[in-house]
C-alpha cells in the first residue's frame, strides 16, 4: 500500500452500515404490518358492504362481523367430496388463496417503500390475479358439474376483457410515472406532480369497471343472488363445502379489500407515509382505513341503484372499460408528444 493511501475500516464502516440495516428493517416491518392489516380487515369490509346494502334495502342486515362467524362455521364443518372429484379437488382453494395473498403483499396500503417494492409492478399483479382466477375456474370444472362449467366459461370470457383493459392501463400509468411499479405510480400522484386530466378520469372509470367484474359485484355479477342461469363466481363453488368453501370465500373477501386498496393507493395516495419515516405511519394507517371503509360504504349505494346486467351484456360493459383504457393511454401519449 502506498503512503498516500488511507485505510478505512472497523467502527466507521459499522456506523455506515447501521442506518441501512435499520431502513431495511423498517421496510420489512411495513410489509408485515400492511399484509397483516389487510388480511385481518378483509372480512370486516365485506361485513360493512353487506350491512350497508341491507340497510339501503330497508332490512336490518347482519352485524359487521358476521363474515368472521360464517368463516368459523364453515371451518368447523366436514367437507363433502363429490364422487366425481379428482385428487386435485383439494388443491384449487389453496392455489387461489396463495396467488391472491401474494398479490396482496405487493400493494402498499399506508406507506410506500415496502420490502416488496422492487417486484410490486402492475404486470406481476395482473399475472397473480390471473393465476387465482385460473385456479377458481379449474375448481368449477373439477367435478364436471354443469353450472360450474358454465360459470368457468363466463369467467374466462370476462377475463379476456378485464386483463386487456388492465394491460392498457399499465401503458397509461407508464406514460404518467415512467415505470409500472405501484409504488412509483402512487409516489407521482402523492407528490402532486400529476394534475387532474380527462385521461386519468378515463383510467379511473376503466379500473373501477374491472374491479367490479374481478370481485363479482353488480352489474357484472351478484354475489347475493343464487339464480343459476346468471351466476358466475358463485356457480364455480357450488360443489365445495367446509374448509374448502371457507378458503374460497375468504379469498373473495381478500380480493375485494385488495382492489379497494389498489384504487385508493393509485388514485388517492395523499397522506401515505414512507417506510423510512416512522412518524408518518399512523396518519397513513388512519387515511388507509378511511379510504377502504369509504369504498365499502359507497359500493352498496352503487349496487342498489344499478341493476345486474344479463350475462351476455357484460362483455359490452367490459368493452367500454377496454375502450376507456385505450383512450386514456392515447390521450396521454398525444399530450406528451405535443408538450414535448
Amino acid at each position: 500500500m502506498s503512503l498516500g493511501t488511507i485505510s478505512i475500516s472497523g467502527p466507521f464502516l459499522m456506523d455506515q452500515a447501521i442506518p441501512g440495516v435499520i431502513l431495511e428493517l423498517q421496510r420489512l416491518i411495513v410489509s408485515v404490518l400492511n399484509a397483516a392489516i389487510l388480511f385481518a380487515v378483509a372480512p370486516l369490509l365485506m361485513g360493512v358492504v353487506g350491512r350497508t346494502r341491507a340497510r339501503l334495502l330497508g332490512r336490518p342486515g347482519p352485524v359487521f362481523w358476521q363474515p368472521y362467524r360464517d368463516l368459523q362455521k364453515l371451518l368447523r364443518k366436514t367437507p363433502v367430496l363429490p364422487d366425481t372429484a379428482t385428487d386435485y379437488y383439494h388443491i384449487w382453494p389453496y392455489a387461489a388463496f396463495a396467488a391472491t395473498a401474494t398479490a396482496a403483499l405487493l400493494v402498499p396500503g399506508f406507506a410506500l417503500g415496502m420490502a416488496t417494492e422492487k417486484i410490486s409492478d402492475l404486470i406481476t399483479f395482473i399475472g397473480l390475479l390471473a393465476l387465482a382466477r385460473a385456479a377458481t375456474m379449474l375448481a368449477g370444472l373439477e367435478t364436471g358439474f354443469g353450472f360450474g362449467g358454465a360459470g368457468a366459461g363466463r369467467d374466462a370470457l370476462f377475463s379476456l376483457f378485464t386483463e386487456a383493459a388492465m394491460l392498457l392501463l399499465v401503458l397509461t400509468f407508464v406514460l404518467v410515472a415512467h415505470q409500472p411499479s405501484i409504488d412509483g405510480i402512487a409516489a407521482e400522484f402523492r407528490d402532486g406532480r400529476i394534475g387532474v386530466s380527462v385521461s386519468l378520469g378515463f383510467a379511473l372509470a376503466a379500473i373501477l369497471a374491472v374491479a367490479l367484474t374481478e370481485t363479482g359485484r353488480i352489474p357484472a355479477d351478484n354475489p347475493a343472488g343464487h339464480l343459476e342461469l346468471g351466476m358466475v363466481h358463485e356457480a364455480m363453488l357450488l360443489e365445495y363445502s367446509g374448509k374448502y368453501l371457507a378458503i374460497f370465500h375468504y379469498t373473495a373477501m381478500l380480493r375485494l379489500a385488495l382492489w379497494f386498496t389498489l384504487v385508493g393507493t393509485i388514485f388517492c395516495p395523499f397522506g401515505m407515509g414512507t417506510a423510512a419515516d416512522f412518524f408518518s405511519w399512523p396518519l397513513g394507517m388512519i387515511l388507509w382505513f378511511a379510504k377502504i371503509f369509504a369504498a365499502a360504504v359507497a359500493l352498496p349505494f352503487f349496487e342498489v341503484s344499478t341493476a345486474k346486467m344479463r350475462v351476455f351484456r357484460v362483455p359490452e360493459f367490459l368493452g367500454v372499460a377496454l375502450l376507456l383504457g385505450l383512450l386514456s393511454g392515447v390521450f396521454l401519449f398525444v399530450a406528451a408528444r405535443l408538450g414535448g
